[in-house]
């Protein structure tokens, strides 16, 4: 059963990060509470936030990163959550796809993979959404400023489901978003750097090598490659590199990427 992802996982294409060696940490040893600390609930390594008619809840990460990958497994909202949105992201623009399964009946590893070539967003491992640096176009690429993790739950329902028209149904709250495995494997940037410092200090030279600088991280290989050409064939349902009511004028980066997204 394929559920319309955008009802419920706000996967938002943007640029997040990730920690100096590789991790499977405890919630708080990475992450804190941003808002809504009462709509948290902790069982054992398995973290709950909840939604309902008063609030929503969110986190992020306690450190910022440079290049690496970021996975989380998450159980989205079960039943009827139409107009609730559950967002793992860091800055984005918007695509809304349609999972190969269901996403609320079991836990998904979503995942970010971050270098100075790409940006690819990956789901069980799959990619649905690829940033290429293509600054040579003239198209801004996240690889000098240290970013940080963040996931929340809330009401969308003045947009997410069909333009608006569905709303959330109070009376099924309150909706539950799980999280567990926080596995981390990137570069830790401590905020008194400074960001050309970081810059150099997360990328390899001489002896100095990182597994995402290597040539398999710096492009998708040729089973990815049709990966991602499926997911976009088979899943996706809207993106905003097609929607010229929101941008009259095509984004300068859809106009080099349409074809790999």
């Amino acid at each position: 059963m394929a559920v319309s992802v955008f009802k419920i996982l706000g996967f938002f294409v943007g640029f997040f990060l990730i920690v100096g060696l590789v991790s499977s940490a405890k919630f708080d040893e990475l992450f804190q509470p941003s808002w809504a600390l009462d709509h948290f609930a902790y069982e054992g390594e398995l973290l709950r936030l909840k939604l309902d008619n008063y609030s929503g809840a969110g986190f992020q990460s306690k450190s910022k990163y440079m290049f690496g990958k970021v996975t989380v497994q998450i159980k989205l909202v079960e039943g009827d959550s139409a107009g609730t949105v559950t967002a793992f992201y860091m800055s984005s623009e918007e695509q809304r796809l349609n999972l190969w399964f269901d996403p609320t009946k079991d836990f998904h590893s979503y995942s970010l993979l971050w270098n100075q070539r790409q940006v690819v967003f990956l789901v069980d491992e799959t990619p649905i959404r690829l940033h290429t640096n293509m600054e040579n176009k003239g198209i801004p690429f996240p690889k000098d400023q240290a970013m940080g993790v963040y996931s929340s739950i809330w009401n969308a329902d003045d947009w997410a489901t069909q333009g608006g028209r569905v709303k959330t149904e109070w009376s099924h709250a309150p909706f539950v978003a799980s999280y567990k495995g926080f596995e981390i494997d990137a570069c830790e940037c401590p905020v008194s750097v400074a960001a050309a410092d970081n810059a150099k200090k997360c990328s390899s030279s001489g002896e100095k090598r990182f597994w995402w600088d290597e040539p398999a991280s710096s492009e998708l290989n040729t089973h990815q490659s049709h990966q991602l050409l499926w997911v976009k064939a088979n899943h996706m349902v809207y993106d905003y590199c097609s929607d010229a009511a929101r941008f009259p004028a095509t984004p300068p980066e859809c106009l080099h990427h349409s074809h790999r997204h």
